[in-house]
């Protein structure tokens, strides 16, 4: 007769400890950090608001009608393009309740310090709940977020190329170019993932030694083999590819489109010549882990290049306050609204599916 033992419980050092309670007092203090620096980003900013009361004291209302459908498109391509990648797992969810996630997330992502990470984990459990198994969630979440770096980049690009030929790129050269090569190593490292990804055995030893994620329990070697596995099990055909990259544009376009129509909102011209770029390096420095949704960043970036591109100073502010209240201030009760309604819906349907087993 053959006798299983248990496996041995993993070993903790007691330097493997204290990193980890350093780490759990980190996570505090970097989220008291960034609630602060959000703070500090929005204070003090009374000259620059005065000049734009006027122009938001007469806003016009058609104009901020078609700024809200525009956001509204941008996330419904967004959820377009997350359905599209779970059909490729063979996994259909409605568009209403993947609305309803995307919304959620947002409001997750803009409001909490270091709200990448909640969003995350939490559209991951939003997949599984629809039927997507681990495999098929987590390879969702990393194709929709390099679909639209991707597209972010070549939409920047373009604008690079549009100031360039008008003589002025607002020193932005350099930075473009650098999230073009980060681009084109992501698109590598993709395409040689099965070389490169058995190299990370050593980060994910340290990453499990230091703050114990993931498992310790699993070695890291059988870790980033199952990851391999997972990130091979789905493979889409070219035309959802190609169908995936019309939506993540869309969904910038979309978003765009609603900064576009907020300055036709407050009368002002828009400043075309930089529009792209100054849109392109605005929304690449809001995923800087700076403040949460890029908090005073954006605002900050879009409004000093917009008006470097010939944009009205005062206009320009009012029009990129006006975007941000749509774009971030508007959707956050939306989302958390969302967010009920999903927990809502979890709930209903669990308590559906324990009457339907006779429990």
């Amino acid at each position: 007769m053959h006798v299983t033992t248990p496996p041995d419980p993993p070993i903790v050092t007691p330097s493997a400890g204290r990193w980890y309670r350093i780490w759990r007092v980190a996570r505090y203090v970097l989220a008291l950090a960034a609630a602060g620096a959000a703070i500090w980003a929005v204070s003090g900013k009374t000259d620059e608001l005065s000049g734009a009361t006027t122009y938001l004291s007469h806003v016009r209302w058609w104009w901020l009608a078609f700024a809200v459908v525009a956001e509204a498109a941008s996330y419904l391509a967004y959820s377009s393009l997350q359905r599209r990648l779970l059909r490729a797992g063979r996994v259909k969810i409605p568009m209403a309740p993947m609305m309803g996630i995307s919304l959620a997330g947002s409001a997750i992502q803009n409001s909490l310090p270091g709200g990448v990470a909640f969003y995350v984990a939490y559209a991951f459990r939003q997949y599984r709940r629809f039927g997507a198994s681990d495999v098929l969630s987590g390879w969702t979440l990393v194709a929709v977020n390099a679909i639209s770096f991707i597209a972010l980049t070549c939409m920047a690009v373009v604008g690079l190329a549009m100031a360039l030929s008008a003589g002025s790129a607002y020193d932005l050269v350099e930075a473009i170019l650098g999230i073009v090569l980060v681009s084109f190593l992501v698109v590598l490292a993709w395409a040689e993932r099965d070389r490169l990804l058995p190299y990370a055995a050593r980060w994910v030893r340290l990453s499990q030694r230091l703050i114990r994620h993931p498992n310790p329990e699993v070695p890291a070697e059988a870790f980033i083999g199952r990851w391999l596995d997972q990130v091979g099990a789905v493979s889409p055909s070219n035309a959802v590819w190609a169908r995936a990259a019309t939506m993540a544009f869309s969904n910038w376009i979309g978003d765009l489109g609603c900064l576009v129509f907020s300055f036709f909102a407050v009368g002002a011209g828009v400043p075309w010549r930089g529009l792209l770029l100054a849109y392109g390096a605005g929304q690449l420095a809001a995923n800087l882990p700076i403040t949460p949704g890029g908090l005073g960043v954006v605002e900050g970036s879009l409004t000093v290049a917009l008006v470097t591109f010939g944009g009205g100073k005062d206009s320009t502010v009012a029009a990129v306050l006006l975007y941000r209240l749509i774009s971030f201030w508007l959707l956050l009760p939306v989302g958390w609204g969302s967010w009920t309604a999903m927990l809502l819906m979890g709930r209903r349907a669990k308590r559906s599916a324990l009457e339907t087993a006779g429990i």
